[in-house]
């Protein structure tokens, strides 16, 4: 759980549209709640769609490797930065 504040999943919808278009992008639809790394940014509506923007740009940016693989190396990236998210 993010130590930051965020909007609840079931608000997202509720008064503020920039939010609410950017919802149906960052929701996982297999589990319907968005991830934590994502939802530290539903506060700011701006961030949150640049977050989504550079994600999107790392892991679909080039043909050199499969989207498995990039992951594998955000992880491995992650493990090494002691990152614990």
């Amino acid at each position: 759980m993010a130590w930051i504040r965020t909007v609840p999943d079931s608000d997202w919808g509720a008064g503020d549209p920039p939010l609410a278009e950017l919802h149906a992008k960052v929701v996982d639809p297999t589990h319907g709640r968005v991830d934590h790394i994502m939802a530290v940014h539903s506060l700011n509506p701006r961030g949150l769609g640049a977050h989504l923007g550079l994600y999107t740009s790392a892991m679909a940016g080039t043909a050199t490797l499969r989207k498995v693989e990039r992951e594998l190396v955000a992880l491995v990236v992650s493990l090494e930065n002691h990152c614990h998210y």
